[in-house]
């Protein structure tokens, strides 16, 4: 994959407006390790929260740019990371620097990428199923490509960036 900029004004508020401004005028080294530590245990919550197998997760964040490693078992887990990451307000990059890994004693037929779509404003799941597939009603695939980011088709906002997956997929 590689590394992928988003809108860092938008997407879900996690770290607070203190922690902004605190970040902006501490000249304490010390206070900006503990605060950095403080967002990547936030981000690392929001990774848990997808509920998809991450081995040896490990990140290093850089201002606003995060680089994530570790391994998953699918190409669609490790797109839910990086967006997952990705969607959150005050982040502009992730480095991606995961491997997709089959588990012990499996094999595994290459999974294609997904595109990644970035909302635009009056843009809604049909129209940009329209879009991309030519059909509105596979608007489905593009939802459950982006659970449990996503919990409820109506629900999206501009500047959020979206797994759009092959109509095959």
């Amino acid at each position: 994959m590689g590394l992928f900029s988003f809108l860092k004004k938008a997407g879900s508020k996690l770290f607070s407006r203190d922690e902004a401004e605190r970040e902006s005028t501490t000249t304490n080294g010390l206070a900006d390790e503990v605060a950095e530590e403080q967002k990547l245990n936030l981000l690392r919550g929001v990774v848990d929260s997808l509920g998809v197998k991450i081995y040896n997760l490990d990140m290093e964040l850089n201002g606003e740019n995060v680089t994530v490693f570790g391994q998953t078992e699918s190409q669609s887990d490790k797109e839910k990371i990086v967006l997952a990451i990705g969607n959150v307000a005050g982040i502009a990059t992730v480095d991606d620097r995961m491997i997709v890994e089959a588990p012990e004693g499996t094999t595994t037929t290459a999974e294609e990428e997904s595109q990644f779509y970035t909302v635009q404003k009056g843009d809604y799941l049909s129209k940009i199923a329209k879009k991309v597939y030519g059909d509105p009603m596979k608007y489905p695939l593009i939802f459950e490509a982006n659970k449990p980011m996503l919990k409820d088709p109506d629900l999206i906002y501009p500047g959020q960036v979206l797994r759009v997956p092959p109509v095959n997929a």
